[in-house]
């Protein structure tokens, strides 16, 4: 009867907080943190469980203070200025070939490093660019943090979500780009079919002399070149660092990365760190924090072990139709959900499935140190819970991490990304990827 009550407060609470984002009726940051304090006064969970959630999220908070700092460090020397008037250049005043030049700048980078360091790497010559183009940037930023999270579907490593759920049924990444990887290209195609479309005022736009736009110098530069190999550091241990025979996180390179960005500032006196540490996007940390807390809360009460048994019952014993409402109802779930606790919930629940309907002999694969091979029949269910959780994350504001990240940013140049705003471009995004990749795995599969 406690857990019961339990998981209703948990849930309750969770549709509330969206509700509050959703209608703008309280500012994000401020529903998320509330409704974690609901959890702890409710004594759903202690305040230490609580600490313990958000510690469990370390790697993401390390990363994103990490890159910001860096990020910010730096920006007294003009760089991003300079970067984004070279893009426009580069695109000879056209919004059309602008728009062209973020997906594919974008698209590869993802496909190696995490998609919300690429948005943070990314999104601060949005504002910019707009300024220059005379034109919102709140679509520019969109339509960024799309190509970012559609493009972790190009490799294994692309996103954590689809490493998670491949490294649960031992697929390399060569097996990867030879099943997956064009899932991840179809994904990207829906992208650019819908550009002049949804993005219909910066595709028709153009400036025919580029002489009026401004011409930014590199403030620095020697200072700006140290910065340039501290991030180039950073990036290698990003790709490669867990490689060595010491192992480097990207969550330990990116406050590496911080620190060393510090140092070099602090000792140029190109800006103070006080300054630099003010200027951290700390409502998106908090709302993260918060995030973990709430997630957690569902999580500790059944209510995501519950939501995928549910799941379970309605795909039955066939696999094409199960792989199919895969792909939707995780694509849904992760609009709301963040895909990593929710494929960490789901992995297990799906093994367990597969183990009591008979799909797989042996409760061995329920091990997380199973190294076997599943019987090909059944991966199409783990290969839809990849494209359902990585597609998803475009469904709404609060569907991923590099939407949040994008937001900040916007906020912090005096834009607003609205839920509902979001929503105008995120709704038919997301319907037609998730059924492109749906169609491509019931053709390929």
């Amino acid at each position: 009867m406690v857990e019961t009550w339990q998981a209703l407060v948990a849930s309750i609470t969770f549709v509330i907080v969206i509700l509050a984002i959703m209608t703008e009726w309280i500012q994000l940051t401020v529903a998320a943190l509330l409704g974690a304090l609901v959890l702890v006064f409710s004594h759903i969970m202690s305040l230490t469980e609580a600490m313990n959630y958000i510690g469990n999220g370390y790697p993401t908070l390390a990363l994103f203070f990490g890159v910001m700092v860096l990020v910010r460090a730096f920006e007294s020397t003009h760089v991003f200025e300079y970067l984004a008037t070279q893009m426009v250049i580069m695109a000879n005043g056209e919004g059309k070939r602008l728009l062209l030049g973020i997906v594919a700048i974008t698209a590869p980078i993802c496909a190696i490093l995490p998609n919300a360091t690429t948005v943070m790497l990314l999104a601060p010559l949005m504002p910019t660019i707009a300024s220059e183009l005379e034109v919102d940037c709140v679509p520019l930023l969109v339509l960024l943090v799309f190509v970012a999270n559609s493009a972790g579907l190009l490799t294994l490593v692309g996103d954590p979500a689809t490493f998670i759920v491949g490294d649960a049924i031992n697929i390399s990444f060569i097996d990867y780009l030879q099943k997956l990887s064009l899932g991840g290209v179809v994904a990207i195609a829906a992208i650019l079919v819908l550009l002049p479309i949804l993005f219909r005022d910066i595709w028709k736009w153009r400036i025919t002399d580029l002489t009026v736009l401004p011409h930014p110098k590199i403030h620095r530069p020697t200072v700006l070149a140290l910065g340039g190999v501290v991030i180039a550091l950073m990036l290698t241990c990003f790709v490669v660092g867990e490689l060595f025979p010491v192992p480097i996180t990207p969550a330990k390179a990116a406050l590496m990365g911080a620190a060393l960005a510090l140092l070099i500032a602090h000792q140029s006196k190109l800006d103070t760190v006080h300054n630099i540490l003010q200027d951290v996007d700390w409502s998106t940390l908090i709302f993260f924090m918060c995030t973990f807390v709430l997630i957690g809360g569902l999580e500790k009460t059944g209510v995501i072990g519950q939501l995928s048994q549910l799941l379970a019952v309605l795909i039955g014993k066939n696999i094409m139709l199960g792989a199919i409402v895969m792909v939707f109802v995780i694509g849904l779930l992760s609009s709301f959900v963040p895909n990593i606790p929710l494929v960490v919930a789901m992995v297990p629940l799906l093994k367990q499935y597969l183990v009591t309907t008979g799909l797989v002999v042996g409760p061995e694969v329920l091990s997380p140190t199973f190294t076997g091979e599943f019987p090909p029949e059944v991966l199409p269910l783990f290969y839809a819970m990849m494209y359902g959780a990585t597609l998803g994350g475009n469904g709404t504001l609060v569907g991923a991490s590099s939407n949040i990240v994008a937001a900040g940013i916007a906020e912090q140049h005096g834009q607003s990304i609205s839920f509902q705003h979001f929503l105008k471009y995120s709704i038919p995004v997301t319907a037609v990827q998730l059924i492109v990749v749906a169609i491509y795995i019931f053709i390929r599969f």
